[in-house]
């Protein structure tokens, strides 16, 4: 008994202590420091490292009232024995805070390495992340954050394309912030050895680092680390959805709401083909021997171009201990505030072929099964029940194209925002939010107007992005009058939500109020009612620029998507 007691002595006594210095440190990091000044713009001043920002504005404007900052590293560049690892931590002990270095943080960072790779372009030194802040914004401000993770199939993009300069110019209540992460190969590798010598998942673990990043830091920005959102749109939806539901739900969450546009999904790979890639991106490096990952290490990235690899599942204790929809299902993830919605025809994008190449059920057969080679026939077959052919009476589908487009649409992007709606819902969040976009990307259209409000079409109007280096293969334009309402429109509704888990709550440029995504039900009915906001652009000629509206959900849309986000059939989807 003595031994026991003293040890319970000792583990008290160091629990105590560690509680003391990271108290300690904690005071340190909220501790006042010196204000520095540049000649070359505005500095915020982190104790072990100061940034100089940018006032200026975009071409043609007036001066601005957004200072941004850029190429700030969040971790330690992943380069060398760091390759295939988690983000390791920077060191961020405040040496002297009478000389604190001052690095030139006015222009964007390197995109990571991307796929196809080319010479020149991309970075494996590229964990660093970007902010736009109200220019009068000071420590103590405490304004609400926003943190946007860029989409490009988890293989290219970078946030240069997605600027949060006008959301933070419309709203002066807010902080942007936008993080590069790793791609393709050096993000998400996966297989035995990877697990052994290294982390899986580190570009998911990069997200998670910047978050942290985040916690620490901005509120010498001049925001609040106890009001973070973050967002994003295909695969930066499908991050949201992943750091929602990351460790299973057993670690608390570095953010407070959340905002998924068109969440992009495809099939996650199976532990085999998982092995299958790592052979595959092994050989074509020559990197066969016992010391297969140290080889892999100081090999060149040529094994980039050859291969496509997004998040696994990396098993209990992981960061994605399971199939995302499984893990939404079980209750396994924390409580957020949410905005989740998808783009009218988002699966019209990926539908390989045109409507002419659509003709017969079996044209749609074979798409499902070349996309989804785990789908049984019996899944197969209760999908074209729920999807009528065109020439049933009363099917929703003109043609077998659309039939086909909206069934991978509801397996790819739909169904989990409103499964993840449902679920924050039953166990009592109120402020949850559905959307549907209805206003197609104006250039994306003249190129392709069968696929009608395609996917990105939103990001169109919520982004005065630039076409100039890899941004998620996005094109952005000048808008005319009613697409420019819209815009206006749509970021007022967003960073409504991003300052209060309310679209409605800020004097947001908009006649409607955006109803949360369940109200009671109507009299005659026994479900609840399911409603989204519509959003749509006006006629420019008529002068009506805004059509949008509140619609409710049809119930065969919500029955598609519980038959979709079933058990049974993610294990065929693996989403």
């Amino acid at each position: 008994m003595p031994s026991v007691t003293k040890q319970l002595s000792v583990c008290l006594i160091q629990l105590l202590c560690h509680g003391l210095v990271g108290a300690i440190a904690t005071a340190a990091q909220s501790a006042a420091l010196s204000a520095l000044t540049s000649p070359l713009g505005p500095v915020v001043n982190l104790g072990y490292a100061a940034f100089v920002g940018n006032n200026t504005a975009p071409s043609g404007q007036p001066r601005s009232t957004v200072t941004f900052f850029g190429n700030i590293p969040y971790a330690q560049p992943p380069v060398g024995n760091l390759r295939f690892r988690a983000p390791k931590p920077l060191d961020e002990t405040i040496k002297d805070p009478t000389r604190v270095p001052i690095s030139d943080a006015r222009n964007w960072g390197p995109p990571c390495i991307q796929q196809p790779a080319q010479v020149g372009i991309g970075s494996e030194d590229c964990l660093t992340l970007n902010i736009w802040k109200p220019s009068r914004a000071s420590e103590g401000s405490k304004l609400p954050v926003i943190v946007y993770f860029h989409g490009g199939g988890f293989v290219n993009g970078s946030p240069l394309g997605f600027p949060l300069f006008d959301w933070v110019s419309q709203n002066q209540g807010i902080i942007g912030v936008s993080v590069a992460y790793r791609l393709n190969l050096l993000g998400f590798l996966g297989g035995a050895a990877v697990a052994a010598d290294g982390d899986l998942n580190p570009g998911l673990r990069d997200q998670r680092a910047a978050l942290e990043w985040v916690q620490r830091h901005i509120h010498r920005f001049g925001g609040n680390p106890e009001e973070v959102t973050i967002a994003g749109e295909s695969a930066g939806g499908a991050s949201v959805v992943m750091q929602t539901v990351a460790f299973g739900g057993s670690e608390p969450l570095p953010f407070k709401r959340a905002i998924a546009q068109s969440i992009g999904f495809g099939p996650i790979p199976t532990p085999e083909r998982v092995e299958a890639i790592f052979r595959n991106v092994s050989s074509t490096v020559g990197c066969t021997d016992r010391n297969v990952m140290q080889c892999l290490r100081s090999a060149i990235v040529s094994a980039i171009n050859h291969n496509t690899v997004i998040p696994m599942i990396d098993g209990p204790g992981g960061f994605l201990p399971d199939l995302p929809s499984r893990l939404i299902a079980s209750g396994k993830f924390n409580n957020i505030e949410f905005i989740g919605g998808h783009c009218t025809n988002d699966g019209r994008t990926f539908v390989v072929g045109t409507p002419e190449q659509f003709n017969t059920e079996d044209d749609t057969r074979r798409f499902l099964l070349t996309r989804w080679s785990g789908i049984t026939m019996a899944t197969m077959e209760k999908a074209f029940q729920l999807y009528p052919a065109p020439d049933e009476p009363g099917s929703p589908f003109e043609t077998e194209y659309a039939r086909a487009a909206q069934m991978f649409q509801d397996i790819v992007y739909s169904c989990m925002d409103i499964q993840l709606a449902s679920k924050l819902t039953e166990r009592g969040v109120n402020d949850v939010f559905a959307f549907r976009w209805n206003s197609p990307h104006a250039g994306l259209f003249e190129q392709a107007p069968f696929q009608g409000v395609m996917h990105t079409s939103d990001l169109y109007f919520l982004f005065d992005g630039t076409t100039a280096g890899p941004n998620a293969l996005n094109s952005f334009r000048a808008l005319n009058e009613s697409e420019a309402r819209l815009s206006q429109e749509a970021i007022g509704f967003w960073t409504s939500f991003i300052v209060s888990g309310n679209p409605s709550a800020s004097e947001a440029p908009s006649r409607i109020t955006w109803v949360p995504f369940t109200s009671n039900s109507p009299s005659n009915s026994t479900r609840p009612q399911h409603s989204r906001i519509v959003l749509e652009r006006g006629d420019d000629d008529s002068g009506t620029n805004i059509k949008t509206i509140i619609e409710s959900i049809p119930e065969e849309e919500i029955e598609r998507c519980n038959f979709w986000m079933s058990a049974n059939v993610t294990a065929e989807t693996r989403v």
